[in-house]
């Protein structure tokens, strides 16, 4: 197996291995983004922390709440993971040819990551598409449920309802179960609402959003061999790079990634929500254009930046665990490659 083959695998375990992990925190985050709220609302609601919000998705949803869409959401982890380290083995390429030092160059890592993420984002997108729509089910019905008992209210206000005939109806709405909801129910939904192309919802901020990565592997990569670099020059015992080391470093490295381009990842969220989720229009979004006219006009800036703490420490754990996972299966990689190799050797003798 060689070397990219090897980095590929150690990089898509790693992303699942992490997915796994972080991916109640993901789901958290996904419902909060997708939360659509006035400006005159907003000043009246109660911001609940992330591990309440956690407790209130076991408790209306169960265990199972928590990991809705998981295994989409792996499949699309591995392959972006795949297309990420295809920059590492170009780089490894040119070393081979006598260009570089086998690291990727701060603009290299721009150009590649850009082009590479692109395809990323056009191949995978239906699958994080899929992945917002099951995270936000329950939190979609929840909200026409509320729409249809303010309906009633507002109909036995106007005397059109006797009391005791409200109260049935409420009771009606409160005995609905929701639906089972998977991905083929995903994919049925998305594709009765707009066809082929709603599976590319969201498309023009996540495409905006590949300097992301570009962003988080620069800002590790320079980390990395300035350290490297610094050790060398100390002429220190042990040049090798711990796992510690490598956590922190895959921390700051998502860290300042995350901040600059999560209004972003607010905007797609929206877009591949469910468009059913609050009852003014106004909050409802056509496109991109659509949706960063009214969050602004309707929210204001605050809005782009909801959950961002659960996100900063979902990603940030992430990435960080991600690193550290795939340079430990490197290193077991290599150290059983070296033996096989030095048996080939000593039998070839």
């Amino acid at each position: 197996m060689s070397n990219a083959v090897a980095n590929g695998l150690a990089g898509a375990g790693g992303g699942m291995i992490a997915q796994i992990i972080t991916y109640p925190l993901q789901t958290v985050n996904t419902r909060q983004q997708t939360e659509r709220v006035a400006k005159k609302s907003l000043a009246n609601s109660k911001r609940l922390g992330t591990l309440v919000q956690i407790l209130q998705v076991i408790r209306s949803d169960g265990w199972g709440g928590l990991y809705s869409g998981l295994k989409p959401s792996l499949l699309g982890t591995a392959a972006s993971q795949v297309f990420k380290n295809k920059a590492e083995a170009i780089a490894v390429a040119r070393k081979a040819k006598g260009h570089g030092d086998g690291t990727v160059g701060m603009f290299s890592w721009l150009l590649v990551a850009a082009l590479a993420g692109s395809l990323n984002v056009l191949l995978t997108n239906p699958i994080w598409v899929l992945v917002t729509r099951m995270q936000t089910h329950t939190q979609a019905e929840r909200k026409i449920m509320e729409e249809r008992k303010e309906a009633l209210v507002k109909e036995a206000s106007e005397n059109s309802l006797t009391g005791s005939e409200l109260q049935v109806k409420l009771a009606e709405l409160d005995s609905i179960k929701p639906h089972p909801y998977g991905t083929w129910q995903a994919v049925n939904e998305v594709y009765s609402e707009a066809k082929i192309t709603g599976f590319w919802k969201g498309i023009v901020p996540t495409l905006i959003m590949v300097c992301n990565p570009a962003i988080q592997f620069m800002i590790y990569e320079s980390s990395l061999k300035h350290l490297r670099a610094k050790r060398a020059d100390r002429k220190q015992g042990s040049k090798n790079i711990t796992a510690l080391e490598v956590f922190l470093l895959g921390a700051l490295a998502k860290l300042g990634a995350t901040i600059s381009t999560y209004p972003l990842l607010v905007v797609k969220s929206r877009l591949q929500a469910k468009q059913e989720i609050g009852g003014n229009i106004s909050l409802r979004y056509s496109g991109t254009v659509d949706a960063i006219r009214k969050m602004i006009q309707y929210e204001g800036l605050p809005g782009f930046y909801k959950g961002m703490s659960t996100k900063i420490a979902q990603s940030v754990f992430a990435a960080s665990v991600l690193f550290m996972v795939k340079e430990e299966l490197l290193k077991i990689y290599t150290l059983l490659a070296d033996k096989c190799n030095k048996v080939l050797l000593s039998s070839a003798k």
